[in-house]
């Protein structure tokens, strides 16, 4: 019997432009172009590319709409200042100190942007499966759902839905439709359950029609989605909350000690 050989060369079967998008997306998002430097002339992704003017044009305009670059008729186009982001989850994850915000807003505005979170619902609600199987949740068993979104320099930046065991979220702030002083981990830590340990799940997904308005997001580019499940004392789950942010404009550092 034959065995087929798998297809180690697949046909790309993207548009030219799309091609040539992604290919200087990679170089933006690699540093190769730096923030403020000049994309390659019309001319010079022209021969490099061997596309046609019309092409090379609606290469650059899918760019614009993804943020990642500025430019206008005459003038050079250039890569935005600041549009890639690297995100170091365990920065976030200390409870804040008495009087202070949200960890997220205080380690995101250290880079001198604007933050702001916007509180979207608070409601009893049962969770993706997912996150109800971390939580241990009985089939059909609910959680308290705190669902926000996070902004950067006016722009959306991360959509937020965090959820919380009822055996521990009723009759406490987090019931309320306000925002925590601190955030969640002080409020847990204060009731009982400090954070001891999170595990991080991170995959690349195709945006849900929710995620796609609330993040503006340009096109077809995909989001980041991380399932993050916040453990306390006798490693018991005491929050599980699912972060979705655009694919093409953030990066997660994980920083690991040898054992």
């Amino acid at each position: 019997m034959t065995v087929p050989r798998p297809e180690t060369d697949a046909a790309d079967r993207r548009s030219l432009h799309e091609r040539i998008a992604a290919d200087l997306r990679d170089q933006i998002m690699g540093g190769d172009l730096a923030p403020g430097a000049a994309l390659p002339s019309t001319a010079q992704l022209k021969e490099r590319f061997e596309a046609s003017n019309a092409t090379v044009q609606k290469a650059v305009q899918l760019l614009k709409s993804e943020r990642l670059v500025v430019g206008r008729a005459g003038a050079a186009v250039t890569v935005r200042e600041h549009r890639q982001r690297t995100i170091r989850p365990a920065s976030y994850m200390a409870p804040a100190g008495p009087g202070e915000p949200y960890r997220w807003l205080t380690e995101t505005a250290k880079g001198g942007s604007r933050t702001h979170s916007t509180l979207l619902e608070v409601a009893e609600s049962r969770p993706p499966t997912d996150v109800a199987e971390v939580l241990g949740l009985p089939e059909s068993g609910t959680a308290l759902l705190r669902r926000q979104l996070l902004t950067i320099d006016d722009e959306p930046a991360e959509l937020v839905a965090s959820y919380y065991p009822l055996e521990i979220a009723r009759g406490t702030a987090m019931e309320e439709r306000r925002k925590i002083p601190g955030g969640a981990p002080t409020l847990l830590a204060e009731l009982g359950h400090p954070p001891r340990l999170s595990v991080d799940r991170v995959s690349a997904r195709i945006p849900t029609q929710e995620q796609y308005r609330a993040l503006r997001l340009p096109g077809d580019l995909p989001v980041l989605r991380t399932l993050r499940v916040v453990f306390s004392d006798e490693r018991r789950p005491i929050e599980a909350t699912v972060m979705v942010k655009a694919g093409h404009l953030y990066e997660l550092q994980y920083e690991f000690t040898a054992e």
